[in-house]
């Protein structure tokens, strides 16, 4: 990690690094999960606005791309799916998508949401719409397009041709939503928006195989 920090910040790095490296011990060598922290660390660092939750955000987008990598790696089980939310800013119809993904699955999918351009945090309002599905909000956060979560995708679905460029996996399936972006708007049009997402994931998830049957029964 070449990027000085503060050592407050500095010291709990180091014991995320630790708690990654016993986590991962049978997958990756050490010097691999610092490679990957590093790199999680400096992609969060020049966004950030609140340096205090660096350290909270590298090791969890750290462990997402370790567990992808895991994951690249062997055969998942035939009844489970990896899909993968593509937005330019990673904050609002991904998260969104990614969040009634969670809800509607009962646990058969691994999801993730990235952007092409994050920049900042998530919107407040979409996370007060997600909140109101019952799920935590501070689950949500704005992430960057990595590879290894690429990779590991069975599906990517693009949020709109507004996503930016990014390189596709090839042999993995793409689909492009066209739905409104909820960034900056009020809360009534977030939830159109979500109400839109919510049936393009219930049908994509039917399709799987992976809609959950509590999830089946609504409209």
């Amino acid at each position: 990690m070449a990027r000085p920090v503060d050592p407050k910040l500095q010291q709990k790095l180091d014991w995320m690094l630790e708690d990654l490296c016993r986590e991962f011990e049978a997958s990756f060598s050490r010097e691999q999960v610092e490679e990957v922290v590093g790199d999680s660390l400096e992609r969060f660092m020049d966004g950030a606005t609140v340096k205090d939750f660096v350290p909270l955000l590298t090791a969890r987008f750290a462990r997402e791309r370790l567990h992808a990598r895991v994951r690249a790696r062997s055969e998942h089980p035939a009844d489970t799916w990896d899909i993968v939310y593509v937005s330019l800013s990673g904050g609002g119809r991904g998260q969104l998508a990614a969040a009634l993904t969670t809800m509607m699955s009962g646990g058969q999918v691994t999801v993730h949401s990235a952007g092409t351009a994050v920049q900042g945090e998530i919107d407040p309002a979409v996370r007060s719409v997600i909140a109101e599905l019952g799920l935590d909000p501070d689950e949500a956060y704005a992430r960057p397009v990595t590879r290894e979560v690429l990779d590991a995708a069975d599906v990517i679905v693009t949020m709109g041709h507004s996503v930016g460029k990014f390189e596709r996996p090839p042999g993995v399936r793409t689909v492009d939503w066209r739905v409104g972006d909820p960034l900056g708007a009020e809360v009534e049009e977030v939830r159109r928006v979500r109400a839109d997402i919510e049936h393009r994931v219930r049908d994509l998830l039917a399709e799987l195989g992976a809609l959950a049957e509590a999830s089946a029964g609504t409209a």
